[in-house]
């Protein structure tokens, strides 16, 4: 079969570079070597506006910078005297109440970048701000670890950067039975026949071959698992409650996976941010509560951490538009039941001490939180993860 024929002929072939680069790794998995914990990482890709997530309704200075934007003490819910809750975010609040929501303010890093792209790469890569990697943190956890029976999944069609490795990389699939069924395509088997065609070298289709074979080893690993669960909660109809319905599924499944990554999309707020945050915050805050509620009921909460970023929050001051522009420093969201420090685990930075563009200045460096999470919940040298060592947060 010749290269031209090959990728005419086979649909699947775009759709399969994310695949991890070995061979029924899912089969020779060690349950004992394992352990139980897992992290879910869900990005609220855009740049969501703290600010307006997470209120200073007592700061004269907020309101003052949002004239017509900033929301008023009667619209919230309050956590604290200083701090309250969006509207819509009532589920996560109750959360909060419960003990199981970690809130870390001004996180971000030195000289931030406000372009989505890069500001993105640098959140999934963990790197400097001035340095460029090929791989994400959960890659090279992978890299590190994969060996000894370990792997990530994100919920979409597309692999991030954040788990690319240079050897390993995640798996990427939003319905694990059309993966399984991808898999079984004639042309697929018909593909794979040809694997030991001499002038198919690493350097021409070899490596897609491998992927392939990987990718029909893994696709039934994954959907055997998935249609062993059932969720016990009803979920919201909608693209990101239904990311978090297929990952219960896999978690309760009792899938041999650690890492899981899903994404709500919107939040590039320039104009009009009003109701476009309020219905993205109702499809977050809505999402979650079904998420760790069948969790719950199913006895997986406890070893499951769901930690939530933005690639940047917006800047303080309202723009023209009734919108926000691309700022700096964030809020995370941590959540679980074995949290060490819940509620407000540090004081907002302040709204007049700015940076040089407008912008929170960081406290909390994002690498610091990601090095909790490597050595204190899934218990590995988070330095050969984060290539730098970090200081640890007591939040987990």
């Amino acid at each position: 079969m010749d290269r031209r024929h090959f990728l005419k002929q086979s649909t699947l072939a775009s759709s399969l570079f994310f695949v991890p680069n070995f061979v029924k790794a899912f089969e020779n998995m060690s349950a004992t070597g394992l352990g139980y914990k897992r992290l879910v990482i869900i990005q609220l890709a855009g740049g969501n506006d703290g600010l307006n997530t997470i209120i200073p309704f007592n700061n004269d200075v907020y309101y003052r910078n949002r004239p017509t934007i900033g929301i008023q003490k009667s619209d919230l819910i309050k956590a604290t005297d200083e701090l309250g809750f969006h509207s819509n975010l009532l589920p996560l609040k109750e959360l909060y109440d419960q003990g199981y929501l970690t809130i870390i303010n001004n996180v971000g890093y030195p000289n931030p970048n406000r372009s989505h792209f890069r500001s993105t790469d640098i959140w999934q890569t963990a790197s400097s701000s001035n340095q460029y990697l090929q791989t994400g943190w959960i890659g090279r956890y992978l890299d590190n670890y994969g060996n000894k029976s370990y792997n990530a999944i994100e919920i979409d069609d597309s692999l991030s950067l954040a788990l690319k490795g240079q050897n390993i990389n995640g798996i990427a699939t939003k319905n694990p039975r059309v993966l399984f069924r991808t898999s079984q395509d004639p042309y697929f088997k018909n593909v794979l026949k040809h694997y030991q065609d001499e002038h198919l070298s690493e350097h021409n289709l070899g490596y897609l071959y491998k992927t392939m074979i990987a990718a029909e080893s893994s696709a039934k690993y994954i959907f055997e698992k998935h249609k062993t669960a059932r969720n016990k909660q009803e979920y919201p109809n909608n693209a990101f409650a239904n990311q978090l319905k297929t990952t219960s599924k896999l978690i309760n499944s009792g899938i041999e996976t650690k890492v899981f990554y899903s994404s709500l999309g919107g939040f590039d707020t320039h104009a009009g941010q009003l109701n476009q945050q309020s219905r993205l915050l109702k499809i977050y805050a809505e999402g979650i509560n079904a998420f760790v509620s069948d969790l719950k009921q199913q006895g997986t909460f406890n070893d499951t951490l769901i930690l939530t970023f933005s690639e940047f929050g917006r800047r303080v001051k309202q723009n023209a538009a009734n919108g926000t522009d691309h700022g700096a420093a964030n809020n995370v969201f941590i959540i679980g039941n074995q949290l060490k420090t819940p509620g407000f685990f540090n004081d907002l930075s302040s709204l007049s001490n700015l940076d040089d563009n407008g912008d929170l200045k960081y406290t909390v460096d994002f690498r610091s939180i990601y090095a909790t999470i490597l050595s204190s919940w899934l218990s590995i040298d988070d330095k050969s993860i984060l290539n730098k060592s970090f200081s640890k947060l007591d939040f987990i």
